[in-house]
């Protein structure tokens, strides 16, 4: 059961472990970023894989390891698009404006069509922002990935393991 996110104490309703008998086992996901539809498929994987090396006591720091190294390579874009619905019209989002709107203005700025409400909008945090992945320009905001998707999945369960996604990650030699 991770814990709630800045916080010492566990989620209720976000957890995962693995189900049947041994010789059919599998992992199951409740209420975490796995099975969320606004979260990256690159998040998602990266978590399904995760889990079962850390459940199945399979190697794990090395799969960290590569997955960063291959998104700041370049090597996962077609896994780094958000996805998410428009719960009302466009015009109607003044206060606060979350990354979907703006890829979706962006996108009529950029000659598409005004998107209805409830319509699902597909973008990627790009170095200038969030981007429509329909009109994108930019390049993709390496940083924002491995900070805002795949630490937070990491850390989820690192934490029991004594360890952390930046620790495992960041090449750094200790002083003594």
């Amino acid at each position: 059961m991770p814990t709630v996110r800045g916080s010492e104490v566990g989620s209720k309703k976000r957890y995962a472990g693995v189900v049947g008998s041994s010789a059919d086992e599998r992992i199951v996901f409740k209420g975490l970023e796995n099975v969320r539809a606004d979260w990256t498929r690159l998040a998602r994987d990266f978590q399904s894989e995760l889990y079962r090396r850390v459940f199945f006591d399979e190697p794990y720091i090395d799969y960290v390891k590569e997955t960063s190294q291959r998104l700041l390579a370049g090597e996962l874009d077609e896994e780094l698009v958000y996805r998410k619905r428009l719960r009302r019209r466009l015009d109607d989002y003044t206060r606060n404006v979350p990354p979907h709107v703006q890829a979706a203005r962006l996108a009529v700025e950029r000659g598409e069509p005004i998107p209805r409400r409830g319509q699902w909008i597909e973008y990627l945090m790009t170095t200038a922002g969030a981007e429509p992945l329909s009109r994108l320009e930019g390049k993709p905001d390496y940083e924002h990935y491995a900070e805002r998707q795949l630490e937070p999945v990491a850390d989820g369960i690192l934490h029991f393991r004594g360890t952390s996604y930046r620790e495992i990650t960041e090449a750094q030699f200790s002083l003594f």
